[in-house]
């Protein structure tokens, strides 16, 4: 699952990143106003982590600009600004959840969690294409009533294959939101090719319908049609 930190402080954003990433999260930040509206417009995220205070603009305008692009993206507002107008005004504007800061890291999961479990299938937190269904919040996989074991990176793989069903993915675009801002650690595709070709061969073994279809000097896209 993927998160988007905006917030300024370079000390706090670390530690929300170490944190999230050892909750098994693929983990984006921005610490100002213009680098965040970049990744909001280009990419989608299960939660975003939102600071009101940024340098370039204010955290509430970029609740506005997803409200326009009618992204479902979660939203958690932490602000050391408590006052009732601007969790009002922020709710308002579609964020699901408000957090004041200091915090508990401890607090900011279980608040990540619930978000997005109220968000994915009206709570239940899996995610269905034929007969594969997954459970992002423990990591697991099961092919009818059957558990299928991934590592992490083909678990990743899957994920955004079966959020993205029948969409041609590149290369590059998977690379990015399976690493996350840390896509120097794939060198090059050739790792995403045998991660994928893993994958396929797992599911294909386990007799998963949704096939993983390679698309010629592109990329891939899961389809369960023939």
């Amino acid at each position: 699952m993927k998160i988007l930190i905006i917030e300024d402080e370079d000390s706090l954003r670390e530690i929300m990143s170490r944190s999230l990433e050892k909750q098994l999260y693929i983990v984006e930040s921005a610490a100002d106003y213009q680098s965040a509206m970049d990744k909001i417009c280009d990419y989608d995220y299960d939660c975003i982590i939102l600071d009101i205070m940024l340098p370039g603009g204010s955290g509430l305008s970029l609740l506005e600009e997803l409200k326009k692009m009618r992204k479902r993206d979660s939203v958690i507002i932490v602000s050391a600004k408590d006052s009732i107008e601007d969790k009002v005004k922020g709710l308002d504007l579609g964020a699901d959840d408000y957090l004041t800061k200091p915090f508990h890291l401890a607090e900011l999961n279980a608040r990540i969690k619930s978000v997005i479990r109220r968000k994915q299938q009206e709570g239940e937190m899996n995610i269905t294409l034929s007969n594969i269904t997954v459970y992002p919040d423990r990591h697991a996989v099961y092919v009818d009533d059957a558990e299928l074991v991934l590592n992490r990176k083909e678990f990743d793989l899957l994920y955004y294959f079966i959020t993205n069903p029948g969409r041609l993915i590149s290369k590059v675009a998977l690379v990015e939101s399976v690493w996350g801002d840390y896509i120097d650690q794939a060198d090059s595709f050739d790792f995403i090719y045998s991660q994928v070709k893993n994958l396929r061969k797992k599911l294909k073994t386990a007799g998963g319908i949704p096939e993983i279809k390679a698309v010629y000097g592109f990329g891939y896209k899961m389809t369960d049609e023939e």
